[in-house]
C-alpha cells in the first residue's frame, strides 16, 4: 500500500496514551451496570472474571451484506496487542444491529457492499448508541462514492441525524496523531485498481457529537486493505493495520 509516513511514540508515549482515562469505556460500564437485563451475543459471553479494555463488534444488519472481510478483525485485534498495552479480547463478535446488547460495545463495526436500509429497531438502536457515546467505524467495500452502500448508507444517517451530518474530517485531526502519526490519510491499493470510481479519496467524513467522532466514515475500503492473515504483515514493508489501531485508541480515550 502507498502508505503515508507514520512516526510512532516510543513506548513510553504508548503507556502513557492507552494509560489515560478511557471515557467512553467508563460510559459503557456505567451503562451496563444500569442495564444489567442486557445479555452479551451468544458466544460472547466473558468467563467469570474476565475483563477487557476493548473488544471487536461486527453489526449485523438485515439489508445488504455484512459478513465482509473476514479476516480484517483477527488483523486488527493482533496489531492491538502488538503494540498497546490494552487488554484486547481476540475473538470477534458478531451482534445484530436490533439486539440492544451492541449498546454495550466500545466500538462498532458496519461495512458492505450492497444497500443499508435500517429496519426500526435497527435504526434505533444505531442512533441511540451514537448519541450515548458510542463510536461506529463504517467502511463502503465498494471504495465508490456513487455506489449503493455509499447512497443508501448516506441517506440513513441524513434520516437519523440530519442534513449536512457527515462533513470532512480535516487534515490535521487527532485521529491521524492520537497513538501512531500520520502526514497524511493512507491510501489503500484498492483505490487504484480500476474497480468502483478509480479515485484516491483524500478524506473521511464523520459525525461529530459533542466534539468528538461519533461515525467515522470511510469510501476507501480499509477493511479489504487488512483483510490477510495477521502473519504475514511481516511481509509487509510497512503495517498498514496501524491506522485501524489509531481508530481504535481514538475511539477509546475520546
Amino acid at each position: 500500500m502507498q502508505a503515508s509516513t507514520a512516526r510512532y511514540f516510543f513506548s513510553t508515549s504508548c503507556s502513557r496514551v492507552v494509560s489515560v482515562s478511557l471515557s467512553r469505556r467508563h460510559f459503557l460500564n456505567q451503562l451496563l451496570l444500569s442495564c444489567s437485563a442486557l445479555a452479551l451475543p451468544a458466544g460472547a459471553r466473558a468467563e467469570p472474571g474476565e475483563y477487557y479494555d476493548f473488544y471487536f463488534t461486527r453489526l449485523m444488519y438485515e439489508s445488504g451484506d455484512w459478513d465482509v472481510d473476514q479476516r480484517m478483525p483477527s488483523n486488527v485485534l493482533n496489531s492491538l496487542i502488538e503494540y498497546t498495552n490494552l487488554k484486547v479480547d481476540p475473538r470477534e463478535r458478531i451482534v445484530p444491529l436490533a439486539d440492544s446488547a451492541m449498546l454495550l460495545a466500545p466500538f462498532c463495526y458496519l461495512a458492505g457492499h450492497k444497500l443499508v436500509e435500517f429496519t426500526a429497531a435497527e435504526a434505533r438502536n444505531f442512533r441511540d448508541y451514537v448519541n450515548r457515546g458510542g463510536f461506529v467505524f463504517v467502511d463502503d467495500c465498494n471504495h465508490d462514492i456513487d455506489g449503493l452502500f455509499a447512497k443508501s448508507f448516506e441517506a440513513q444517517m441524513v434520516e437519523l441525524f440530519g442534513d449536512g451530518c457527515l462533513q470532512k474530517l480535516p487534515e490535521d485531526h487527532e485521529l491521524y496523531r492520537c497513538f501512531f502519526e500520520f502526514d497524511e490519510l493512507p491510501v489503500t491499493s484498492f483505490e487504484l485498481n480500476g474497480w468502483g470510481d478509480d479515485l484516491v479519496h483524500d478524506y473521511l467524513k464523520a459525525i461529530v457529537i459533542d466534539g468528538r467522532i461519533a461515525v467515522l466514515y470511510s469510501n476507501k475500503d480499509f477493511g479489504c486493505e487488512w483483510d490477510y492473515d495477521y502473519r504475514n504483515k511481516r511481509w509487509l514493508a510497512i503495517d498498514n493495520t496501524k491506522f485501524a489501531v489509531n481508530i481504535v485508541i481514538y475511539a477509546l480515550t475520546t
